[in-house]
Order: C-alpha cells, then sequence, then structure tokens
C-alpha cells in the first residue's frame, strides 16, 4: 500500500486501525515488517513477554533491527537471557542502546538516582537513548497489551509518537492466557525470573516481586503512583 505514505498521518493510521482490527497479530506484523524493511524496528527489553515478538519477526524477517535498551541497571538473568534468546530465535540485527556515558557521569554520578528520582533516572537511561536509536526509523514495534494496566486499556493497535512515526502494537487484544499458550506452543524459553515471582521485569533497582495475579505493573516502582518508564509517554524537551 506505497499510497499510505502520501496520506496525512492521522488518516494513515486511521486505515491501518481498520485494515487490521480483525487480523491475528502475525498476520499485522508480517505486512508491516514486508513494507517498511530496515525502516521499521522491534523495541524490546528481552523481558518477561519479549520472545512472543521477538519470535514472530524472528519467522517473518530475521534482519529486523531489534532495539535492547540495555540501561546499565538490567539484572544479569535479563543479559544472559538476551544473549540465549537471539541466538535460540536466530535474530541477526540485535542492537545493544546504551546511555550517554558523559550524561550518566554527569546526571548518576553514584549510580543512585533511582533513589531520588525514578522518572529522571528512566529518563536518562531509557527514553533518551531510545529516541536517539529511533531517529532513522519511521515506525517501531512494541509489546503492549491493554491487560497491563488502566492507562492501556484503551489502545490501539497503530498510533503516532511524539515524533510522529508510527507505533505498532500487534497485542493489544492478548491475554495473559495467549501469552503463555504462545510460548508452550512454541517452545520458547522463558526469562529465568518468571518462575521465582517477577511478573514484569525491567531494571533490577525498581522491579520486585507481585503477587500472582496482579498487573506487570504492580512489579515496578513499589509505593509509587508511576506505571510507565516514559518510552511510551510524550518526551519532553532535555535541558543540555
Amino acid at each position: 500500500m506505497p499510497y499510505l505514505n502520501d496520506m496525512p498521518l492521522e488518516a494513515r493510521i486511521a486505515l491501518l486501525n481498520r485494515r487490521d482490527a480483525d487480523k491475528t497479530a502475525q498476520g499485522i506484523v508480517k505486512p508491516a515488517l514486508a513494507l517498511m524493511t530496515q525502516k521499521i524496528a522491534l523495541v524490546s527489553s528481552f523481558g518477561a513477554d519479549s520472545a512472543v515478538l521477538l519470535h514472530m519477526v524472528a519467522q517473518i524477517a530475521p534482519r529486523t533491527p531489534v532495539l535492547f535498551i540495555e540501561t546499565m541497571k538490567l539484572f544479569r538473568a535479563t543479559s544472559s537471557y538476551q544473549k540465549q534468546l537471539a541466538n535460540h530465535l536466530g535474530l541477526e540485527n540485535v542492537n545493544h542502546i546504551s546511555p550517554d556515558p558523559r550524561r550518566v557521569f554527569l546526571q548518576d554520578t553514584e549510580g543512585l538516582l533511582h533513589q531520588s528520582n525514578t522518572d529522571a533516572c528512566c529518563t536518562l537511561r531509557k527514553v533518551e537513548p531510545l529516541q536517539q536509536a529511533l531517529s532513522p526509523f519511521s515506525a517501531w514495534i512494541t509489546g503492549r497489551k491493554r491487560h497491563e494496566s488502566a492507562t492501556r486499556a484503551d489502545l490501539a493497535i497503530w498510533k503516532a509518537d511524539a515524533a510522529r512515526r508510527l507505533k505498532l502494537n500487534p497485542l493489544t487484544h492478548w491475554s495473559k492466557h495467549d501469552i503463555v499458550a504462545y510460548f508452550e506452543t512454541h517452545n520458547i524459553p522463558r526469562h529465568p525470573l518468571i518462575e521465582k515471582g517477577y511478573p514484569s521485569i525491567g531494571c533490577a533497582p525498581c522491579t520486585y516481586r507481585a503477587p500472582p495475579g496482579m498487573n506487570a505493573s504492580a512489579g515496578h516502582w513499589a509505593g509509587q503512583s508511576k506505571t510507565e518508564c516514559g518510552i511510551h509517554l510524550p518526551v519532553e524537551p532535555r535541558n543540555t
């Protein structure tokens, strides 16, 4: 559908959402990768559910750029799992995205910023590095799902980000059961921290065990109202 590029962004998104409303996740991802070769990236934390989309992409187009945000605060288990899973799935283009070491030195010299300002820490270690890494792309894929939190309850399949890039959420309608079933059907290894009670896995200092049945956000930022790291929120101008 090359003519999509000539349409205003809002009209393009509306058309894509109508087109893909009743399709499977694979039926959404495959044409997106075919139409936007090397202009679309999958952003992945290699966390609890990440392997679902990583598997789909590997089966369809293993050379698709995968942006893995290495915050320098991840669990060692996540780093090991990332290598294991990329090899298992045959992913051929995993890019490790890290924060600018100069900014880390200036803003988080002792590595304790997460204790006083979690938003600033997420911005430094996740939001800014990802925005820079996404600059060559016109679209990106995320694993967000409606069941994860109240703020995602009305999540659309296609959206636009703050930079007016297309943002594809092919798993919007998936439930926890759908995720588990996909892992079992395709015999995909799970993150080792899942069996230790972590429903969602991010940076080690801000990720906690949570009671079974809780939303994924319950495993992050205990005692705070914060439910998003910031990569899916509007980007504030950076002070230099």
